[in-house]
């Protein structure tokens, strides 16, 4: 057993926990030093990691946003003019976020009357609701990522651990930094077990969230 590890089987799946970055103190300073993921650091612009369109989780997620989006105020949603033009996808697919200006469609820019940041996250936040499940899921789940690997007799391994470079593809080679690498994000007042604690529940189920906050108590 990986001593960086920490395992808790649930059923058929057997979850795997990168312990350093769940007890690491990382949070997301977008608005706050983010420097972003163009190849050359542009804190100005407040792209954050979003000069790049979301990859939409399926069919259903797809029907989800597109719910939502239309629920959007102008006075909240810079973009929605080009939204109800074009629709809120790159293509026919709909399989990731349209890119307008530089940046996805639901990236209110620094200085827009209805503030900075997603639209989506926004109109969560206006309802009193947690914008988890409320945007593209690979949103509200970074920097969290989950490697699924099939075993034996239906089985899997489900290994949950900090993006880095490589997840991003292509453009994880040339972008300016990947905030899980280096100290710059590295300034939050309390664990990731506790900050994300909502996106973790949602990913893995309470059970699972439970016993492994009770693994990692001191």
């Amino acid at each position: 057993m990986d001593p960086a590890f920490i395992e808790i089987p649930d059923g058929d799946t057997t979850w795997r926990f990168e312990t350093a970055f769940l007890t690491s103190n990382w949070t997301c300073i977008w608005g706050r030093g983010c420097v972003g993921i163009l190849p050359q650091p542009a804190a100005e612009l407040g792209h954050g990691c979003c000069s790049i369109g979301a990859d939409i989780d399926g069919e259903d997620e797809a029907h989800l946003i597109s719910a939502l989006a239309a629920t959007l105020e102008p006075s909240r949603f810079e973009h929605h003019g080009a939204a109800a033009e074009g629709g809120v996808f790159a293509d026919s697919s709909r399989s990731s976020t349209r890119v307008v200006d530089g940046a996805c469609i639901f990236l209110n820019r620094p200085g827009f009357e209805g503030g900075a940041g997603c639209a989506l996250h926004l109109a969560a936040e206006d309802m009193g609701e947690s914008p988890v499940g409320l945007k593209p899921s690979v949103c509200w789940q970074l920097p969290i990522k989950v490697d699924w690997i099939p075993g034996d007799g239906g089985t899997e391994s489900a290994t949950v651990r900090r993006w880095s470079r490589r997840d991003w593809g292509a453009e994880g080679e040339t972008m300016a930094w990947c905030c899980t690498e280096g100290t710059e994000a590295y300034v939050g007042d309390r664990p990731v077990i506790d900050s994300m604690a909502e996106a973790l529940e949602e990913v893995v189920g309470t059970e699972v969230y439970v016993e492994l906050r009770r693994r990692l108590d001191p």
